[in-house]
């Protein structure tokens, strides 16, 4: 959780943005808020009877460089999930979605003179999300979040989407980069990586599957979550699904992906930059629960050839990780934010360590995937 103080200029900055916006009620407070890392978000309080907690951002325009495409991408699909759960009603509807809260003149965001983007979405009280998962339930919930969520977007045309991060969950591409780094060597540091580009390049054709079953037409292309850390869903206090959070990264993509970017956030005993890497241990237990939860909603929509592709996901996303902290130490950390020199090459052995786990346990995590499928 972010720190609740800040200097008067900056809380001035954002409740005159906030006062853009169609609130009820008048502004009582604005105080940071939440753990992210790429936009500043506040939390906004206002003297209404109803609807009185708003969640303020500014919009990090320097890694969202198309903001108007970001936005319609966040308004479409909440549009489109409010649609599927009308039937729930008004009030329930707005605790299981993201509502954008238009500026005075009729916009989803606002941009002010010092040329800082501004969005305003209605908090969804009573909820709480994690950053580390606690218990096989929460995984259970963290699943089904997901994998309803695919699944309300399943007959959304992906062609509406703009791919506001082109090539993302590209390996190709992030391939082509570390080649780049390599070829370049900017700060000298080959010698100390040789034996880890070895491990990475034995791997590279294995990891190109679900991107070349992409390209033969055998995957169909989706509008996926791309983020889907286990903090992007909310829980209520019994932790079941509300709602999934978090839409800059809303794009056309496979839904593997998401299936293996939440494993990779959750199987791993440890922290993604544990230097001890014999802590690096799966916590299977996690694994069963979230599959067994993401299956029990997706089942219906994934074809054959994307069930068989989420496998090879839990392998792509923690070894395309590593490749991206490889590409950064080599090029002399100028993407990731570091805590010491070696922060970017620790990272890195951690997750071809994790990589390795999954390969060892490769067997035991297809039955269970097999399993759930046959008791779904």
């Amino acid at each position: 959780m972010k720190s609740e103080v800040m200097s008067t200029k900056e809380s001035e900055n954002s409740i005159n943005s906030a006062n853009n916006f169609k609130l009820e009620g008048e502004i009582i407070s604005a105080i940071p808020f939440g753990s992210g890392h790429i936009n500043d978000t506040f939390k906004i309080t206002t003297d209404a009877a109803k609807n009185n907690l708003y969640l303020l951002q500014r919009i990090n325009h320097h890694i969202f460089q198309d903001v108007d495409g970001l936005m319609k991408n966040i308004e479409l699909v909440c549009q489109h999930l409010k649609q599927k759960l009308a039937h729930l009603g008004d009030d329930e509807v707005l605790k299981r979605t993201m509502t954008i809260v238009q500026t005075h003149d009729g916009k989803n965001y606002y941009r002010n003179e010092q040329g800082e983007y501004w969005r305003v979405f209605i908090l969804i009280p009573d909820t709480r999300s994690y950053d580390i998962l606690e218990t096989t339930e929460q995984a259970f919930s963290g699943g089904m979040a997901f994998g309803q969520f695919q699944k309300q977007l399943s007959d959304l045309d992906p062609k509406k989407i703009v791919e506001v991060l082109p090539n993302f969950h590209n390996i190709e591409f992030r391939i082509n980069n570390l080649k780049e780094a390599i070829e370049k060597n900017p700060v000298g540091r080959l010698v100390d990586v040789q034996d880890l580009l070895d491990y990475i390049f034995e791997r590279e054709e294995k990891m190109r599957t679900i991107l070349e079953l992409g390209r033969a037409k055998k995957l169909p292309l989706r509008i996926t979550h791309n983020d889907t850390k286990f903090n992007n869903v909310l829980l209520d206090s019994d932790d079941n699904v509300q709602c999934v959070i978090d839409l800059d990264t809303v794009m056309p993509g496979y839904v593997a992906y998401d299936f293996g970017d939440a494993i990779r956030t959750i199987i791993n005993s440890a922290a993604e930059d544990e230097a001890d890497l014999d802590k690096i241990v799966l916590n299977i237990p996690l694994f069963q629960a979230f599959t067994a939860g993401y299956l029990s909603e997706a089942r219906d929509f994934l074809t054959e050839t994307e069930i068989d592709s989420l496998i090879s996901a839990v392998h792509l996303l923690p070894y395309m990780q590593a490749v991206r902290f490889l590409t950064d130490y080599i090029n002399g950390d100028t993407y990731y934010k570091i805590a010491y020199p070696e922060h970017n090459l620790v990272r890195t052995k951690s997750q071809l360590k994790l990589v390795h786990e999954l390969e060892v346990n490769n067997e035991k995590l297809t039955n269970i995937l097999v399993e759930n499928l046959t008791s779904n």
